[in-house]
């Protein structure tokens, strides 16, 4: 499962409305080769769904992964951070065995 914190939960509605998405589309999250750490975490909206996909509800957000994403993305939680040290979505994945500084990248 994919869990989303209060503050990612406040983020994605307040995009979702200010990019005045239809409600079908969801927030898809996924795993991409790259980064300094060796695979990169992306995030997009998306109102298709897609054989394989597995798609998660926490606190009304409804999340969509690709199955092999999955494999990397189980038990993660989507939070967001608006503070002085960096500004946007975090990902706290028990899977990652390293991370990169910025947060963007990490290996298993």
């Amino acid at each position: 499962m994919i869990t989303v914190s209060d503050k990612a939960k406040d983020k994605i509605e307040h995009l979702i409305q200010d990019s005045q998405l239809d409600p079908s589309y969801r927030l898809r999250a996924s795993v991409a080769g790259g980064g300094c750490s060796g695979l990169s975490y992306k995030l997009d909206f998306d109102n298709e769904m897609r054989p394989m996909d597995q798609e998660f509800e926490d606190k009304g957000v409804r999340v969509v992964v690709d199955m092999k994403s999955f494999l990397y993305l189980a038990g993660t939680e989507l939070d967001f951070s608006d503070g002085l040290n960096g500004k946007g979505f975090q990902f706290h994945n028990p899977n990652a065995s390293r991370s990169c500084g910025c947060g963007e990248s990490f290996s298993v």
